[in-house]
């Protein structure tokens, strides 16, 4: 197995724990190079982590590189509509740089083929995430979240600063079913 090499894991729900943790140390990254300190509790929360990874579709994956965790998703599957989101997604800091995020996000891509759309969310102070998900990913901004116009999946205006703006992103994969775009 190549150093790069990633792989998806179905995370078990004794992993949940570790996989919080760990999720919550990669965002606060941002927020304190941002804010220069945390707001009181983790990002997200444990309370809105529970609710996602717990919810009817959502589907937890590790993110392993060479076998080793090197970060994951919470995804939501429709498996009706094909209209599928990553709710959350991240890489231990210390993987960052290294193509590992662009791999992953392919590997999320060729599990589920089947997905029309895809969906997901970012803060705006976010750079970094708005870069990946438009110029490695393919993405494109349809949304621009704020007070006047609020993410209804996404975090309270009291979460952190600038918790109330965001951009929403779609990438279309297909056109009906069988039509690559």
């Amino acid at each position: 197995m190549t150093e790069n090499q990633i792989t998806l894991v179905e995370a078990q729900p004794g992993d949940f724990p570790a996989f919080k943790r760990e999720l919550q140390d990669a965002f606060a990254v941002a927020v304190v190079d941002e804010f220069g300190e945390l707001p009181d509790g983790p990002i997200p929360s444990d309370a809105d982590l529970d609710g996602a990874m717990s919810a009817p579709d959502a589907v937890v994956l590790r993110i392993l590189s060479a076998g080793r965790p090197v970060g994951g998703a919470v995804l939501s599957i429709d498996r009706e509509t094909h209209q599928n989101a990553l709710g959350l997604f991240f890489l231990s800091p210390a993987e960052h740089g290294r193509g590992l995020g662009y791999k992953a996000w392919q590997a999320i891509e060729r599990r589920y083929p089947e997905t029309l759309v895809w969906i997901t969310h970012t803060p705006y102070f976010e750079k970094r995430n708005i870069h990946f998900y438009v110029n490695k990913c393919g993405f494109k901004i349809v949304k621009f979240y704020n007070a006047h116009h609020p993410d209804p999946h996404g975090p309270g205006p009291n979460d952190f600063p600038g918790s109330d703006e965001g951009f929403g992103f779609e990438k279309v994969m297909k056109v009906g079913r069988d039509c690559r775009r």
